[in-house]
């Protein structure tokens, strides 16, 4: 696949769910891409990017173009806060309260987040239960951090369809939180095996590496 493809298959994929691709955002996650790589797509007129590891984002930012709306989408050390939230646009694993005290230290205001949800209840994974979003809204809400939405990464399925009843899911825990907090409407689910899934369902961001800069064969090294 290629940037090109993602593109026009967003577009078919918002078609069959009577959508507007514009209001679907791909963030291409480039985590261990090379700086040339990003600076390619870049030229070709993307502008959202996604990184998993702090100090990868950091050095990359500090090379690329100012203008550049970097997504974290990993896992984020509480210590690491510091590092990533001067950079981001959109942190997108917001999962504890002590990742929010973090979060919310610094200069100005904080950059608005995700909440992650485990929507598989798989303990390895990172993320509140359903029953936990609530709370975790509303302590966030008090540290005054801006929450725009909610983000899932359903269990591994070599069936991409298995992942529809998890991003079903999200969107309905969506619209109970959407009930008395309108402003909680983003959707970060879908990624190079189903996105096309989870814009049918309702995503409003995806997140795409493989399909577009394809496998990553070695670790990043600046």
């Amino acid at each position: 696949m290629s940037y090109e493809e993602v593109t026009e298959r967003i577009a078919a994929a918002a078609a069959r769910s009577s959508r507007d691709p514009s209001d679907i955002t791909l963030v291409a996650v480039s985590k261990a891409m090379p700086v040339e790589a990003i600076r390619d797509l870049y030229d070709a007129g993307h502008r959202d990017f996604g990184e998993n590891r702090a100090q990868e984002m950091a050095e990359k930012a500090a090379v690329l173009a100012d203008d550049i709306r970097w997504h974290f989408v990993g896992a984020l050390q509480t210590n690491k806060a510091r590092l990533v939230r001067p950079i981001t646009h959109l942190l997108h694993s917001m999962d504890r309260e002590s990742l929010g005290l973090a979060w919310a230290k610094g200069i100005g205001l904080a950059p608005p987040i995700l909440i992650q949800v485990n929507t598989g209840s798989e303990p390895q994974k990172a993320g509140v239960g359903h029953d936990e979003v609530t709370d975790l809204l509303e302590t966030l809400l008090e540290l005054g951090i801006e929450v725009r939405g909610l983000m899932a990464i359903p269990p591994f399925s070599e069936d991409p369809e298995q992942m529809r009843s998890h991003f079903r899911e999200l969107r309905q825990i969506r619209d109970q939180v959407m009930e008395l907090h309108s402003q909680v409407r983003e959707l970060s689910m879908g990624m190079t095996d189903d996105f096309e899934i989870a814009i049918e369902e309702g995503a409003s961001l995806i997140r795409v590496g493989r399909a577009i800069f394809g496998d990553r064969t070695r670790p990043w090294s600046g």
